[in-house]
């Protein structure tokens, strides 16, 4: 092993390193404008949001629209029953925003129900928070929009009433979530066609969602949280035995807060501040900024190694830290500092692996490792092994940026969490709650520890970066705790190796899994799983100090095409002459239109 290691290296680098990545041919067109741009999931998203800037409207007016059409063309995985996060650049106060649009546990929802029960369920009417999105997309209308209810909403609502073809994506999805939802009547009525699921280009008609986009049209948030609609999920929660109480919804307000962020290099980024794990993309970068990445190369084993070793770091601090403000103190300056991440990435071994989830560190005072934990290494090669084919059925999440000719940037993050949510619809409302509370640990020392009326902590995490105080580049993905990972990868391609948005978006990235998963029961896997494009060229390097290799065909988590990073949408502006460009990942139905 010791005669092949340095031969191992040299190969796999060699492989990586043929072709500059900025030279790299894409397969999307950079779309470009100066008026408007929307990067979104699905192409009657992004249309719904053009027809808005177009109109007149600004970034917030197109978000709402975008959201509510998204609650129709994409109920798999996002929609009025989930939560959202909002981070935005304001021009008119030149300020970065940040609204947090994620409920909480019921107040019925304990400890010991769940511990009686066994589980916490990730399907049913036990599985749900306290939906916060549409609250969200409330606050963020009234206080930064500029147009009305019934004027945003119309697509979505005439796409809801008159039907709307499926694509192949969403075809997959309703597919896949069949099981999952054939117990309840309801769902299966809403959902399905004749019982079976729907094909691609079947024409998927929602007459009880389009009877809530209407109450909504007409009350808003309060018809939601206060009125019918809230009467229709008390009723309904309470025949299915769930714990959601019309209390429960009238008791919930959107959270404007202050974003969080980090320096880098000459950029500030900005990220949703806890109970969201944005912070885990900032700790990371503050790990990685030192580095040589042009001695590293792109993709090459080394660079791919020190990624992975970064992200368990962040991830650990994250799992030990992190959890709803309202309920936990977390040390976020503190887990920012640079001293602290320069202790940090003194843990990384060049040559070996961390083994398992790496140990938390000791933000407040500075040292690398919390008292009482350990580091430890692999101490050798690990073989390989094959992943299947199929997509992951968990994390089923929406994301969309937004540009306009105001200077208003806006990303957004958007989930009912995994594959139709709790997978019931609510009768009479056409929509299906989330099944985010399996996001609580039931372990009593655990700092995401479920609480009634307490927030989860949400993978969810839009980012912003300014530079010279302007929006200079927004970008976001579904993909659960994938999420910071793709967002990571993404963003060193664009900054440090100058890929354009589509080759950055296109590139292959890894994702590792060696840390405790969001999930309940919060397991670690332990993995590194890389596209077999990758894989192919700097799996044995890889292998060989210490990481478990899990090779996938196509590239994970959505295994559409060979290799890109996650969903990601991301849009920069050109400081200078002002113009707009737009990427997307080549996932799901990913779409932009710009002008």
């Amino acid at each position: 092993m010791r005669l092949l290691l340095p031969f191992t290296l040299l190969l796999a680098a060699s492989l990586t390193r043929a072709q500059e990545p900025s030279s790299r041919p894409f397969w999307r067109p950079v779309v470009m404008g100066t008026h408007g741009m929307v990067a979104a999931e699905h192409p009657l998203e992004a249309l719904a949001g053009s027809q808005v800037l177009q109109a007149g409207g600004n970034a917030f007016d197109a978000a709402v629209a975008m959201f509510y059409m998204t609650a129709v063309v994409e109920q798999h995985q996002a929609g009025i029953g989930g939560d959202a996060f909002i981070l935005a650049y304001f021009a008119k106060e030149k300020r970065t925003i940040f609204i947090n649009g994620t409920g909480p546990a019921p107040k019925l929802a304990t400890r010991e129900f769940y511990r009686k029960l066994g589980k916490i369920p990730d399907a049913g009417p036990l599985s749900s928070t306290v939906p916060g999105a549409v609250g969200a997309f409330d606050l963020a209308l009234k206080k930064y929009g500029t147009l009305d209810y019934k004027t945003l909403m119309k697509p979505a609502y005439e796409a809801a009433a008159e039907g709307h073809p499926l694509t192949y994506w969403s075809a997959s999805m309703h597919e896949e979530g069949a099981k999952k939802i054939s117990p309840f009547p309801t769902s299966v009525a809403a959902l399905l066609k004749n019982g079976k699921p729907f094909a691609p280009g079947d024409l998927f008609v929602q007459p009880d969602l389009a009877k809530t986009l209407r109450a909504i049209s007409d009350g808003g948030a309060d018809a939601f949280y206060r009125g019918p609609i809230a009467r229709l999920i008390d009723d309904f929660y309470r025949k299915q035995g769930g714990l959601i109480r019309h209390e429960d919804l009238a008791s919930y307000k959107p959270e404007e807060a202050e974003p969080i962020h980090a320096p880098y290099k000459d950029l500030d980024i900005y990220q949703c501040p806890p109970n969201s794990q944005g912070i885990v993309l900032l700790m990371a970068l503050n790990i990685m900024e030192p580095s040589d990445f042009k001695q590293l190369k792109h993709n090459s084993p080394e660079y791919v190694h020190q990624v992975t070793e970064a992200l368990k770091l962040a991830f650990a601090d994250r799992d030990r830290y992190i959890a709803d403000p309202r309920t936990t103190d977390a040390p976020v300056a503190a887990l920012l500092s640079k001293d602290y991440g320069n202790a940090r990435r003194a843990l990384i071994k060049p040559d070996r692996a961390i083994r398992g989830a790496a140990p938390p560190g000791d933000p407040r005072n500075g040292r690398a490792v919390l008292a009482g934990h350990e580091v430890n290494y692999e101490s050798g090669a690990r073989p390989a092994a094959p992943s299947s084919d199929k997509p992951s059925a968990q994390g089923e999440t929406s994301s969309f940026v937004i540009a306009d000719k105001f200077g208003n940037v806006v990303s957004v993050t958007h989930s009912v969490n995994a594959t139709f949510g709790s997978g019931l619809v609510v009768e009479g409302g056409g929509f299906v709650l989330n099944d985010r509370l399996p996001y609580f640990s039931l372990d009593e020392n655990n700092v995401n520890r479920l609480e009634p009326g307490k927030r989860p902590r949400h993978t969810i995490n839009p980012a912003i970066a300014l530079k010279n105080g302007k929006p200079y580049l927004a970008w976001n993905t579904p993909g659960a705790d994938n999420q910071p990972q793709a967002m990571l990868q993404a963003f060193l391609n664009v900054q440090e190796f100058g890929m354009n948005l589509q080759q950055a978006l296109e590139a292959p990235t890894v994702t590792t899994t060696s840390f405790h998963a969001s999930m309940f029961p919060q397991t670690v896997e332990g993995k590194l799983t890389l596209p077999k494009i990758l894989a192919d060229a700097i799996a044995p390097a890889l292998a060989a100090r210490g990481h478990r290799i899990e090779i996938s065909p196509r590239q994970g988590p959505y295994r559409q095409q060979p290799s890109g990073a996650g969903a990601v949408k991301m849009v920069r502006i050109d400081p200078v002459s002002g113009v707009m460009q737009a990427g997307v990942s080549p996932a799901k139905d990913d779409y932009v239109i710009g002008w």
